[in-house]
């Protein structure tokens, strides 16, 4: 650029020399002078020109890397000061949400998108000399529960735990307890087979009398598959409503287990997953010398489909359910479908809700977990597996952007089997109602009221009502 501005005044100078020789020398000599007076003004403005095209030694040496899209190769040409991005952010579909114990951010999704409670994947720095970002998550969440009568369960409201019939039936009791508090490892990197992330999540509900760090979730996933431990494919984390009580309703599928999964995508939005899990065969009331046995993987199939307004799933469980005694075995297959979504309703209220249904399905539902309502040894040797069918829905309304409550209500109904005893159960209802403030992104109190019923195979029910209070800190939101 200089060579050229040179050049341009000295093709000025040679045309402004005037032809004739008439002209005196001391006017040639005034003309020379003025054109350099010219050249030199030229030459400052052109060199202030460049001095502000020139990036700083300190900018320079600092390039920001850059995660790249799948196959794609890592560049270090961004500015300085331009935030990374994370693979799967800005991929969300669903509407924005709100939810305490946040059940949609641990959930696996199709190339490790972002869910509704964190459309922005806030929080990942990069690990220096990687393409891989992490973020440290978690919150403390502290609860006071106060019990009209006994509730069974003191921590968390499970109502297939609530006691019929007991002689301390109608003691009250208080509890503070704050073992939801949760921590969470979280990594993620792009690869030319997808994005990869793993995922590790803990909370302290390993002991009913001690704060004992449990394993929530423990997984990979790259691109679509998935293989670890965490949610089955069979629940709907998007759709469990926004509760201070840390079970929720007893009708919803709900269940931590180890397996792999691939999803397989029919367009946007939708998208198709089989998986085999672990399976666990939870007979109700063995007699002395009957195991379970299992022989078979659990298999699930999910169709789900999302919009801007909300999603649907549609999921199915296929169960190999087997015993072994010392006089026989058996063995019956077992398993059942649910149907679950959400829906905006106008601006700022939101629709939750499931229905399941089916036999050997008790493993599956968040009140029976671990119960052992799948099946039922009968007298002359029989395994049957036992019926099951229930669900809930829940209701969202912001009264501002920092107020909201949700109602709920749930039931799970199991059916009558001679072959059970009077006590095991029968059917459950779960009612909410709550009103939360969140005046930071970080920061959530509220109350709650709930109402739980049992009843037994015999006829005999209880209830009870609880009012919980929480406090809860995220550390990023």
């Amino acid at each position: 650029m200089r060579l050229a501005v040179l050049t341009l005044a000295g093709s000025l100078a040679l045309v402004a020399v005037p032809a004739h020789a008439q002209d005196s020398a001391e006017a040639l000599r005034q003309e020379i002078r003025s054109l350099r007076q010219t050249l030199e003004s030229m030459e400052k403005r052109l060199d202030a020109i460049e001095s502000g095209q020139t990036t700083t030694p300190s900018a320079a040496a600092t390039p920001t890397r850059v995660i790249p899209a799948p196959g794609e190769v890592a560049s270090l040409s961004a500015p300085t000061g331009s935030a990374a991005h994370v693979p799967g952010s800005g991929q969300a579909i669903l509407p924005q949400r709100d939810s305490v114990a946040d059940p949609s951010s641990a959930a696996s999704r199709p190339d490790s998108a972002a869910g509704p409670t964190d459309p922005d994947l806030k929080g990942f720095f990069a690990v220096p000399g990687t393409d891989t970002l992490i973020r440290i998550g978690g919150y403390a969440k502290l609860d006071a529960i106060a019990d009209a009568r006994a509730a069974g369960d003191q921590e968390q409201f499970v109502t297939s735990s609530i006691p019929v019939g007991s002689a301390h039936r109608d003691v009250s009791n208080f509890t503070l307890h704050a073992k939801q508090t949760r921590f969470s490892f979280e990594a993620r990197r792009p690869t030319t087979h997808g994005n990869l992330r793993f995922y590790l999540e803990n909370d302290f509900f390993g002991s009913s009398d001690s704060y004992q760090f449990r394993l929530r979730h423990a997984y990979g996933q790259l691109g679509n598959t998935y293989a670890g431990y965490g949610y089955s494919t069979f629940m709907d984390a998007d759709s469990l409503p926004d509760t201070l009580d840390f079970a929720g309703p007893g009708g919803a599928g709900y269940l931590l287990v180890a397996g792999i999964h691939h999803s397989f995508a029919l367009g946007k939005g939708n998208t198709l997953t089989v998986a085999a899990e672990d399976p666990d065969t939870q007979l109700s009331a063995p007699a002395d010398g009957v195991m379970a046995v299992d022989r078979l993987p659990d298999v699930t199939v999910t169709a789900r489909m999302e919009r801007d307004w909300g999603h649907l799933q549609l999921g199915a469980v296929a169960r190999s359910l087997g015993y072994d005694g010392d006089d026989g075995d058996g063995r019956r297959f077992g398993g059942g479908v649910q149907l679950s979504g959400s829906a905006s309703v106008g601006e700022q209220d939101l629709l939750l809700f499931g229905a399941l249904g089916g036999k050997g399905l008790g493993r599956y539902t968040a009140d029976l977990t671990g119960s052992g309502m799948d099946a039922v040894v009968t007298a002359d040797g029989r395994l049957q597996a036992l019926s099951l069918y229930g669900g809930f829905v829940g209701y969202t309304h912001y009264w501002s952007p920092l107020w909201r409550s949700n109602l709920i209500y749930g039931q799970l109904t199991g059916g009558r089997n001679a072959a059970l005893a009077a006590d095991a159960f029968r059917q459950s209802r779960y009612g909410v109602f709550n009103l939360l403030w969140s005046p930071a992104p970080s920061w959530t109190m509220g109350m709650e009221l709930l109402y739980g019923q049992l009843e037994q195979q015999s006829g005999q029910r209880a209830d009870t009502v609880r009012l919980q209070g929480s406090l809860q800190y995220n550390f990023i939101k």
